[in-house]
């Protein structure tokens, strides 16, 4: 099989710096200012490796861009691939489209790309249906369908894909929130159209679902329980959703979108915290996390809250961690299990396994998160 590879090196940097995305130039120069390191090389070298094992003997050809752009990360994970293009040095979307263009035209039978919706809408934008893709997730909000549920899990798929294991395709959503109305305080994601993804369930994560106003009734009993029962003298590092936003209702404060907030006695010590101002947080003693998983996929960590990183997460501990979501969230599922992916296999695997769920006012049930 013919792969193409296809990195956005500069996704998902904004990520820890609690800057929403990078499709703009200015986060990303603002991400850097923060100390925010690129993520989607090495999530990219995740995903290759299971390539780079089964490589000799499957004949597997993979294309790559220059440099970080895919023939670097090809190379540390063990493959040797044929670099075609070139690039400056600074990347761009017209270099995703270029990139991705060429794939296609040298006939790749499945484009493995990394990065976010904003890759993904590039991706799309370039070469339609033309070629089967899959998304190694690297980016901040990641609410479209053409996404592996980790790095691993998108390298496995491939490898299935090349040894004819997995030949089903499907359309797969691919949707993105416009960045620049999201600063201004709004959330405004569209479905920018479809592309073709292989079919296998358990690998791929689902396109992000919306709460619908039926649910408002079983997140204020959520929120109340919390503050009546959980919340006490504790400091909370508060993730973004409408279920947490319930919560601060509650206490009469104002919820920042797709941020984190730290709360304590009905105080905001800190709006839209970002990773720096969590770690020192999470040093004190009585600190814990709210979290409320994303809609129609799962992510209780790793999707939209990475300012929550592993660093943040290992501080406060497994047991300072509370979950919530309404029970029609977790029937949405369809039996799938919750989904943790922040980039540390340690933590992942920490946090795996059966734990308690808030789905109401004195409510609770015992569900599987899995890495």
């Amino acid at each position: 099989m013919r792969l193409g590879l296809v990195v956005n090196p500069i996704a998902g940097m904004g990520g820890k710096a609690a800057l929403k995305g990078s499709d703009d130039p200015e986060l990303v120069a603002a991400a850097r200012e923060r100390g925010a390191l690129p993520i989607a090389p090495e999530r990219a070298i995740e995903a290759l490796r299971p390539l780079a094992a089964v490589r000799d003997g499957d004949g597997l050809d993979v294309l790559a861009y220059p440099g970080d752009m895919g023939e670097r990360e090809a190379r540390e994970a063990g493959l040797e691939p044929d670099v075609l293009g070139s690039i400056g040095a600074v990347t761009s979307a017209a270099d995703t489209r270029a990139a991705v263009s060429a794939m296609a035209d040298r006939g790749v039978e499945l484009l493995l790309f990394a990065g976010g919706d904003g890759t993904a809408v590039d991706v799309l934008e370039a070469i339609g249906d033309r070629v089967p893709v899959l998304g190694v997730p690297a980016g901040v909000k990641m609410h479209s369908a053409v996404f592996a549920v980790n790095p691993k899990s998108a390298g496995e798929l491939a490898v299935l894909f090349a040894q004819g294991g997995v030949r089903e395709l499907r359309e797969a959503e691919v949707m993105d929130v416009d960045e620049a109305i999201l600063r201004d305080g709004a959330v405004s994601a569209r479905l920018h159209g479809y592309l073709n993804v292989p079919v296998e369930r358990r690998l791929v994560q689902s396109a992000k679902a919306r709460s619908i106003a039926a649910e408002s009734a079983a997140q204020d009993g959520i929120a109340h329980y919390l503050v009546d029962h959980v919340f006490g003298e504790r400091t909370w590092l508060v993730g973004p959703g409408t279920t947490t936003r319930a919560v601060l209702d509650v206490l009469g404060l104002e919820k920042t979108l797709l941020g984190v907030d730290v709360v304590r006695r009905g105080t905001c010590l800190v709006a839209d915290a970002d990773e720096r101002a969590l770690l020192e947080i999470a040093t004190a003693e009585g600190v814990g996390i709210l979290v409320s998983p994303v809609g129609g996929q799962g992510f209780v960590f790793g999707r939209g809250n990475q300012q929550l990183s592993a660093a943040v997460i290992e501080r406060v501990g497994r047991e300072g961690i509370v979950v919530a979501a309404t029970e029609a969230k977790i029937a949405a599922l369809g039996g799938r299990p919750l989904r943790i992916d922040t980039g540390d296999a340690a933590t992942d695997a920490g946090l795996a396994g059966y734990r308690r769920v808030v789905v109401g006012y004195n409510r609770e049930i015992v569900y599987r998160i899995a890495s």
